[in-house]
């Protein structure tokens, strides 16, 4: 999945994210929701019709979105983490929406 340029950010994410300051029980709960938008991905990029693909890839938004608000109730202002994850979400976006050709 080394061309996979979402799948590699989500990892990216993921390992920053056990780096971050933060309570435990929202710590925990990022570390859930961060591995589980890398895993959609993977387990999406598998799936041999579109429709299939997209059900993981709409899992793995709704998992960032849960990050992104985690992040906020965390007061986590780091603004190169935020835009990691700003740009992560937004690759997933496409790839729930637009149709390969």
């Amino acid at each position: 999945m080394k061309n996979f340029r979402s799948y590699q950010l989500a990892v990216k994410f993921y390992k920053k994210s056990l780096e971050l300051k933060l309570p435990y029980y929202l710590k925990d709960q990022l570390r859930r929701a961060s591995s589980s938008v890398a895993c959609n991905l993977a387990e999406g990029y598998g799936r041999q019709t579109f429709k299939d693909r997209r059900r993981f890839y709409f899992q793995a938004l709704g998992s960032i979105r849960e990050c992104q608000s985690l992040l906020e109730l965390g007061d986590i202002d780091q603004s190169d983490f935020l835009d990691l994850l700003d740009h992560l979400a937004a690759g997933v976006y496409k790839l729930c929406f637009f149709k390969p050709q």
